[in-house]
């Protein structure tokens, strides 16, 4: 594997892919440090690390915080440039998906030439409407914290204002700065994918969960060897090294598991010619929803639990409800697991159309094997595609309820809980194995070796293209010139601040 790295600068277009790749993510990390203009970043820190000295439990206010801060790579905590992320072009993707699905008129357009075009500039109209609808509450929540669920607790007892010269100017100047950051992110994916190494957005997600790791080690470290109060919190610490192996060789034989439905092609007759039938296969994904049905559950389950506590602080019982879909209770663990199964399902029902793919199957001359074809081959694809939902679903269950569960009963600190399990994990695992496939498929075009002796990496999806032309000179040299802008920014912001 070292040897075939080595051999990957070697060859002059990957080289060119792997700098591109490392630049862009400099730039993303580079862009969740630097803060918004008018922000008090020492009132936020103090804030934050007072939260963290007052609860190390996964659950409320502190849980919410820390996923929405990983998953913007600390730019929530920075109020920085880049604090929304990639994320609100996540949930329009993912609505759009399902409005495809479930409008006949875009699922029309879907199968047009030139459709998936028209679909994905409707994605990105709808991740500007909610950058500025997130734009704008965030700004009001940095002026107005004790109006924020996720930032009155810390507010509490401070004196001192996290905007000190706040107003319109303000609001208006973080919504057009924080949307033109998440615009920004999202044509630094698309150039990414097309001129770097993997699918761009996934890389940017990935790197800014990443981004927590050294953090989450330190406070591993803090609590199983500097501050441990037993000589037998070493070896648990080592125990819980060795499931998280497992953990993670499990995600990638489940991430990579598929049910191979073979496929035969009668002979046919085109322009005179006969052409022999053909041998082929239908792969059919076990964990097919991939992470969707985590991200719905815990969406459901976590927001209406910070809304029930906030809207009726004094009220016992609705206290309690709140705790138990928070992860106080054995109830939260039953709803996520019932809310992963059922969205499993309806992630396959929307997505995958046996019917259809049954209906292409007869027209292209392909069926198979024992079964007619036609309707009784959608059904035959609907009850096995059903089996291999079933699966996953456990699959999911089980990796969504790790990491609190980890803390709640080993006391694992949340921060590092998360790379046990969850949507963390999944989305790291199938990036790290999308770009080393497609470093591989270079590698081999060349007559280089792979990165395993035997056999090839396999990827998330069923094939991942080597994308467009790879990054020239003039295109490094301009990334390079934005991030030492954004490297000078963040100094002059630095000594702005402290006084210098």
């Amino acid at each position: 594997m070292i040897k075939a790295f080595v051999d990957a600068f070697r060859v002059p277009n990957l080289k060119a892919r792997i700098l591109f790749t490392l630049l862009v993510i400099v730039i993303v990390r580079l862009g969740a440090v630097v803060t918004l203009p008018g922000v008090d970043t020492n009132v936020l820190d103090s804030w934050v690390s007072a939260m963290q000295e007052k609860s190390q439990d996964s659950n409320g206010v502190t849980a919410v915080l820390a996923l929405m801060n990983v998953f913007s790579g600390g730019g929530l905590q920075n109020a920085a440039l880049f604090a929304l992320g990639i994320m609100p072009y996540i949930s329009a993707s993912i609505m759009m998906q399902l409005l495809t699905a479930a409008v006949p008129a875009l699922s029309k357009l879907s199968r047009e030439d030139g459709g998936r075009q028209k679909i994905n500039l409707y994605t990105r109209y709808a991740t500007i409407v909610l950058c500025l609808f997130q734009g704008y509450m965030l700004a009001q929540s940095l002026i107005n914290p004790e109006a924020n669920p996720f930032l009155r607790d810390m507010a509490q007892g401070s004196t001192q204002e996290l905007v000190p010269n706040s107003g319109f100017g303000f609001v208006i100047t973080s919504v057009l700065i924080l949307t033109g950051g998440t615009m920004f992110l999202l044509w630094l994916g698309d150039q990414l994918t097309e001129r770097g190494l993997g699918n761009g957005v996934s890389i940017i997600i990935t790197v800014n969960i990443i981004f927590a790791l050294p953090a989450a080690l330190y406070q591993v470290y803090q609590t199983y060897v500097a501050g441990a109060t037993s000589p037998t919190e070493p070896i648990l610490l080592l125990v819980i090294l060795v499931f998280l192996l497992v953990v993670i060789a499990a995600v990638i034989a489940i991430t990579q598991g598929q049910r191979r439905i073979a496929i035969s092609y009668a002979k046919q007759m085109r322009g005179g010619k006969m052409y022999q039938g053909q041998q082929s296969f239908l792969p059919l994904k076990v964990n097919y929803a991939g992470v969707m049905p985590i991200i719905f559950a815990q969406a459901i389950l976590m927001f209406p639990s910070q809304i029930i506590g906030f809207l009726f602080p004094n009220n016992e019982t609705a206290q309690s409800i709140a705790l138990a879909l928070g992860g106080a209770s054995v109830w939260f663990y039953i709803l996520t697991g019932l809310m992963i199964f059922f969205f499993s399902y309806f992630w396959v029902a929307m997505m995958f159309q046996p019917a259809q793919i049954a209906d292409d199957l007869k027209k292209n001359g392909g069926y198979i094997p024992g079964v007619r074809p036609g309707k009784p081959t959608a059904e035959f694809l609907d009850r096995t595609m059903s089996r291999l939902t079933m699966a996953g679903a456990i699959f999911l269950t089980v990796v969504a309820v790790i990491p609190p569960l980890l803390s709640r009963w080993l006391g694992v600190p949340p921060l590092a809980a998360q790379f046990f399990g969850g949507t963390g994990l999944l989305i790291m695992v199938g990036v790290i194995l999308d770009t080393l496939r497609q470093m591989e498929t270079h590698l081999l075009e060349r007559n280089y070796g792979g990165f395993l002796k035997k056999g090839r990496i396999r990827g998330r999806s069923g094939a991942v293209g080597p994308g467009g032309e790879a990054a020239s000179s003039r295109q490094i040299a301009i990334l390079l010139v934005v991030a030492a802008i954004l490297v000078i920014g963040g100094i002059v912001a630095y000594i702005t601040k402290n006084g210098l």
